[in-house]
């Protein structure tokens, strides 16, 4: 009877610091900060702070990774402290576009149903109180905001808002907007007179509207960091950006405040278990894959077999390389690029490695004739020797996110190729 009350406290410890540390290690080390301070929120003894430290030289990760690794002016210019797009969409909210309480209430309005594009998506919840006509009359003035093209409807709308802020002759403007209604069938205006000078207009506009605010956002921060020392190659977890949780009580036992106490201690173990869980990924992706990072491609490997080593499931081992990237001499790789599995017999062929063949055939492909799937499943299959189908190089290119043939040519066309 006893056994089983010690099984089950220690059952029971172990529950509370999983449920603390399973959202903690699938978070991003982005999002870290945030994930602990919503689980400490209601702990008056936890306070989580900023903890980017300087490393050697006073150099913290950030400026000897990117520094090393992209445009200098580019990073210093990141950053300075920039307003979000919404923000800068509310400063325009403003007389003598929108001279009166009520176009401010409905452009506000639009702008809280703007989607990831910039582009206006109807919520009739959010416009109860006016009509239709109401909405869509103060919609269109959107089109003289900045970043140009927001809230339209879709990319077209998008062309035509721009295509409203540039100062053109009308035979120049009216076959711009021929040629952005008919976009789909671009390639049959290209002997026209003005189809050259209406393609470069186009292609200035930033479309979508907010491809270039979220391009900036974009800013990846690894977690784990593999380095030669020594022609060793070493792992490291990049402390640097893990934020530090610090317990503020006075040590004394006080009976009513132990829960808060024992809550504040397994959180700092679950950050602990996560740091812990990373480094022997780390470890055991570069045994297994330590060829990659000698210069070579990456081995079939898959979670079960990581999880057998980790003595973890699979499901943990997938929360944990989730939203995770890990740095190295060959750049900034996600760790799922990792996890590939065997396409032939004898374990050789990885599905990451034909993913890269499809993306270099397409990156060099005859612009004027693109690759069809059945010529790319044609051309896998005299390089690799593998056994697949149409489907599955569609599939990949999917997941490579390119478009089909037909679609490209359009693009190619637009590009002026």
């Amino acid at each position: 009877m006893l056994k089983q009350k010690v099984q089950q406290t220690q059952k029971t410890k172990l529950s509370h610091t999983l449920r603390s540390w399973l959202p903690l290690l699938q978070a991003s080390i982005e999002d870290l900060k945030e994930n602990l301070e919503q689980i400490s929120q209601n702990n008056p003894f936890v306070s989580v702070n900023e903890n980017v430290k300087t490393g050697e030289n006073g150099k913290n990760y950030f400026d000897s990774f990117y520094r090393q690794n992209t445009n200098s002016s580019l990073v210093e210019s990141m950053g300075i402290s920039k307003k979000s797009v919404y923000e800068l969409l509310n400063e325009q909210i403003i007389p003598p576009l929108f001279p009166t309480k009520k176009s401010q209430d409905i452009a506000a309005k639009i702008i809280e149903c703007l989607n990831e594009d910039g582009y206006f998506e109807y919520n009739e919840d959010f416009f109860l109180e006016y009509s239709c006509e109401e909405v869509e009359r103060i919609r269109q003035r959107f089109k003289f905001l900045d970043p140009v093209g927001v809230g339209a409807k879709d990319y077209k709308e998008a062309f035509l808002f721009a295509l409203e802020n540039r100062e053109l002759d009308a035979s120049l403007y009216e076959f711009c907007r021929m040629l952005i209604l008919d976009f789909e069938n671009i390639h049959n205006y290209t002997k026209q007179k003005l189809y050259k000078e209406a393609l470069s207009i186009l292609k200035n506009f930033s479309i979508p509207p907010f491809l270039e605010y979220f391009e900036d956002s974009r800013v990846v921060v690894p977690d784990i960091v593999i380095f030669r020392e020594n022609d060793e190659i070493k792992v490291r977890i990049n402390d640097e950006y893990y934020p530090e949780i610090s317990l503020e009580f006075d040590g004394q036992n006080h009976e009513f405040l132990s829960h808060y106490i024992k809550e504040a201690k397994n959180l700092i173990d679950a950050l602990a278990m996560r740091k812990a869980t990373l480094y022997k990924i780390g470890l055991m992706i570069v045994e297994y894959q330590y060829d990659f990072f000698l210069g070579k491609e990456i081995k079939p490997m898959t979670l079960k077999d990581l999880a057998g080593d980790l003595q973890r499931n699979a499901s943990t081992i997938s929360r944990a390389i989730a939203n995770k990237y890990l740095s190295c001499e060959r750049g900034l790789i996600p760790l799922r690029d990792f996890f590939a599995f065997a396409l032939d017999e004898d374990g050789e062929t990885s599905n990451a490695s034909v993913k890269d063949f499809i993306y270099q055939l397409v990156k060099n492909e005859n612009k004027s004739k693109p690759l069809s799937d059945s010529k790319i499943l044609q051309l896998v299959q005299n390089e690799f020797k593998v056994d697949i189908g149409r489907r599955t190089v569609t599939k990949y290119r999917q997941q490579l996110d390119i478009a089909s043939s037909t679609d490209r040519k359009k693009i190619y066309e637009l590009e002026g190729f």
